[in-house]
């Protein structure tokens, strides 16, 4: 009997330890990468505060869409699409073991900052031929963007 009577004395307190509270939110994670380690990303805007950092932010998310077919870390294979890293500034057609069109092998482009602009604003207007006939982005500030993230990424 006594030992019902302890068991009816613990019931509330082990009722009230289950809990009525929701299960908590998500929880914000935060990415801390050690000194030295190679990141092909750079700092977040909130890291650097200046517009250029901002600029860079705005250009890798819009990159994200470009990601389906183009990788950007050095010595990443390439996809559907050539690894795009340390392009800028690069010959067209270059990119080892990418399988290029004709068409921009033969281009002469040189990837400047203008040179991609007006290819990733209508990529088959610019080079007929090209095989990369999807991804343009007709948003000129979008363009300026990505192009901002991609000249990042070769300075690296």
């Amino acid at each position: 009997m006594k030992t019902l009577r302890s068991l009816a004395c613990l019931a509330p307190i082990l009722l009230a330890a289950c809990g009525a509270d929701p299960a908590p939110g998500p929880v914000e994670q935060i990415i801390v990468r050690e000194a030295g380690a190679k990141t092909a990303a750079p700092a977040p805007a909130a890291a650097t505060g200046d517009a250029a950092g901002a600029l860079i932010a705005e250009g890798k998310a819009a990159f994200a869409n470009c990601s389906a077919c183009h990788a950007v870390a050095k010595d990443a294979p390439n996809g559907a699409g050539p690894n795009l890293f340390a392009i800028v500034d690069q010959p067209a057609g270059q990119v080892a073991g990418f399988a290029y069109s004709d068409a921009l092998k033969a281009s002469g482009i040189t990837w400047t900052a203008a040179e991609l602009d007006g290819f990733i604003a209508d990529p088959s207007a610019k080079i007929p031929g090209t095989t990369m006939i999807t991804g343009a982005i007709a948003d000129a500030a979008t363009r300026q963007a990505v192009i901002a993230y991609l000249e990042s990424i070769t300075a690296n």
